[in-house]
């Protein structure tokens, strides 16, 4: 299953279970927000009254039976605006979550991307050790030719085959990386069944002299959910300062009296609380300790942004130096002198150490110069991202 970047990041999109998470909390926020909207349903009540067991109930069907009857409406009136700090709370607590879901977004595509290049070294050193295995497979087999003939000694061929043993196994081991990329790849984008079958296509990214303009701070999503609770934070200090203000509970209530005379009446009632034990002093120095608390949150969360960017901006740096410098010749250097060694032992100009040295030197570089392809690849995304973010907001 050939995938490009892009493929892989629209798969991310459809099948990232983290992403849904975040999405799934989103929705409960914004239930939330209903929910703090809603006023207190009224409560009804029905009770039966005067009910004697020595003088019976009297004859007759339910409505003639000596007893009274009261039905009862209470309404909780809300004062101190309750309602609409509980309604500006649960906002704040929903914008943090849309902002976190973007921060989780954020944060899983440079994930994605990670594993991608991840894969596509995994695929080049595998490319690499391959070639190296075949190499030596068949030095080993014109070894044993020259042995018959008497160009080399036994220890050279001994030689050739320790390193060619040791080529086969760095190319089993770049087989097991392979698989280790494609899995971690495939569960990102939600292809766990065919993993064994993921290709990364994308070449490298080239290199980017104008990546490193700096990013605004203040527009990353992470920074943007911490202000959301601290403003969530605010409302419900002064949610639990509002209790001070007394509810009012209104009543209405009907009755019909039989003892006696049968009569209908009606009356009205109020309620309100007394504040005996206390007034809620509990409840507003939690209230203040968690305001307190979300505001050293945020300075600490844009204390650690400085920090993170910093270092990307540092590793960017660092990764396009290390680009530059095997793109600028030691790549090509190490392919000729191998080139030369080849040549020069084929016509006994070189000893097979020296052969086998020019070898481990040209894979070795050809291995880092991946690794630095990756990281540049690496580096770069992370940078990236800040204004890829910022774009969409």
């Amino acid at each position: 299953m050939a995938l490009g970047l892009k493929e892989s990041e629209a798969l991310w999109r459809q099948n990232s279970r983290e992403l849904h998470l975040a999405q799934a909390v989103v929705a409960g926020a914004a239930a939330d927000v209903r929910v703090a909207g809603q006023r207190p349903n009224p409560d009804v009540s029905l009770n039966v009254l005067s009910i004697s067991p020595w003088s019976g109930f009297g004859a007759g069907s339910l409505k003639d039976k000596k007893m009274d009857s009261q039905f009862r409406i209470d309404q909780l009136i809300e004062r101190g605006g309750k309602r609409d700090l509980r309604v500006k709370g649960a906002e704040s607590r929903l914008d943090a979550a849309r902002f976190e879901m973007d921060d989780v977004a954020r944060q899983q595509i440079g994930v994605l991307r990670y594993a991608y290049y991840n894969l596509r070294l995994a695929q080049q050193k595998l490319m690499l050790a391959r070639d190296t295995a075949v190499l030596y497979a068949k030095t080993v087999d014109a070894g044993r030719l020259r042995l018959k003939a008497g160009d080399i000694a036994p220890v050279d061929l001994s030689r050739l085959q320790i390193d060619s043993a040791r080529a086969e196994s760095d190319a089993r081991q770049a087989v097991t990386e392979l698989e280790q990329a494609q899995v971690a790849l495939a569960y990102l984008i939600g292809r766990e069944a065919d993993a064994r079958h993921l290709v990364a296509t994308d070449d490298w990214p080239m290199l980017e002299e104008q990546a490193l303009d700096q990013a605004p701070l203040a527009e990353r999503p992470d920074l943007d959910a911490a202000r959301k609770r601290l403003d969530a934070a605010v409302a419900d200090r002064d949610l639990a300062k509002a209790k001070k203000r007394r509810d009012v509970t209104l009543g209405f209530q009907y009755e019909r009296n039989l003892q006696n005379a049968p009569t209908d009446s009606v009356g009205f009632g109020i309620s309100v609380p007394l504040f005996v034990w206390h007034e809620y002093e509990g409840d507003i120095e939690r209230a203040e300790a968690d305001l307190n608390l979300a505001r050293l949150q945020l300075e600490q969360q844009q204390a650690q942004v400085a920090g993170q960017v910093a270092q990307a901006r540092n590793a960017l740096l660092s990764a396009r130096d290390r680009y530059k410098r095997f793109e600028g010749g030691l790549l090509a250097d190490a392919e000729k002198v191998a080139g030369a060694a080849e040549l020069a032992y084929s016509k006994g100009a070189m000893s097979l150490m020296d052969l086998l040295d020019a070898r481990r030197t040209q894979r070795q570089i050809q291995i880092e110069a991946a690794s630095a392809r990756a990281d540049y690849a690496k580096a770069l995304s992370d940078w990236q991202i800040q204004a890829e973010f910022r774009k969409t907001k």
